[in-house]
């Protein structure tokens, strides 16, 4: 099967690219192995128009929708390998399915490190959050509960520190803090537990509070989620021989979020910049915008 461009990942910048590239009416793919990070947001509340917030789910059925109507199909597949031949690229998916496109966009994004704990799922996006910057009005004046790993999830406290004075970092792996970090969690009045979280008490999407290893209950109603070691998904990027930085971030040209590699472009999460939603939708119509200008070259 031959495309003119062929998109991996259907997150926010996949989707929002293939609707641009749908407009200039080139034949589009996008190639999603589903289940990635903004499928499992049950809200986003930093989006124009959403002033109520949004999930992710709906927000990628939506765009989906619009791109199939300008004749983007959509697969769900995932790509085990990619290689360049000639002047295309060959996507070979893990069923033996192989596809074939004059460009190509990575928007294969991160996933993240969360706790196996019941229940966490359901609350993701509105009580339980990930990203500070989307979601730290959310836990304004309230008391509010961090589960972390080490450094990740002290980082993570301090943070909300501008947002609330009430914060209990559990440090759920044991992992050690760095002695400036605790310094700093000591100073701002931080309280600081080294045990393991091993139930969630939730109502649906509500959390109500937590089960430490040492059989102690805590209320929370919201909490944020700071383990570190999130999985930057750029294996093809690097069997391309695209650059990648130190962490696995795909690095781009921040004008054209074209790689270092000739017709290959990335976009979203996946490259160098603030995993925001908002940021991923522009980086996808940047990307595609100059991938319709390579193919009238």
């Amino acid at each position: 099967m031959n495309y003119d461009c062929a998109i991996v990942g259907g997150g926010f910048a996949g989707v929002q690219a293939a609707i641009q590239l749908g407009r200039y009416r080139h034949s589009v793919v996008v190639l999603d192995r589903e289940g990635g990070r903004s499928s499992l947001c049950r809200r986003y509340h930093n989006l124009l128009g959403w002033p109520d917030g949004v999930s992710g789910p709906e927000l990628l059925r939506l765009g989906r929708r619009q791109a199939e109507e300008l004749g983007v199909r959509f697969v769900r597949a995932d790509i085990g390998r990619a290689e360049r031949r000639g002047d295309s690229f060959t996507l070979h998916a893990d069923d033996g399915t192989v596809y074939r496109a004059r460009r190509l966009l990575l928007a294969t994004g991160v996933k993240d490190r969360l706790p196996d704990l019941p229940g966490l799922l359901p609350c993701l996006g509105l009580t339980i959050f990930i990203c500070p910057d989307c979601d730290g009005y959310e836990v304004r004046g309230r008391r509010t509960l961090v589960i972390g790993s080490g450094d990740a999830g002290a980082n993570m406290a301090l943070t909300l520190a501008y947002w609330t004075n009430d914060l209990v970092y559990v440090n759920h792996e044991g992992k050690a803090v760095s002695p400036d970090r605790m310094e700093q969690i000591r100073h701002l009045g931080i309280e600081y537990r080294e045990e393991a979280v091993i139930r969630l008490e939730t109502d649906g999407g509500e959390l109500l509070g937590i089960e430490l290893q040492s059989g102690d209950r805590m209320p929370f109603n919201r909490a944020f989620l700071a383990l570190g070691g999130n999985e930057v998904k750029s294996e093809l990027a690097v069997q391309l021989g695209v650059a990648v930085a130190d962490n696995r971030h795909i690095k781009v040209d921040p004008r054209t979020k074209l790689t270092n590699v000739e017709h290959v472009w990335a976009a979203g999460d996946v490259t160098v910049h603030s995993e925001q939603a908002i940021i991923a939708m522009g980086d996808g119509a940047q990307a595609a915008i100059w991938m319709h200008k390579s193919l009238l070259s």
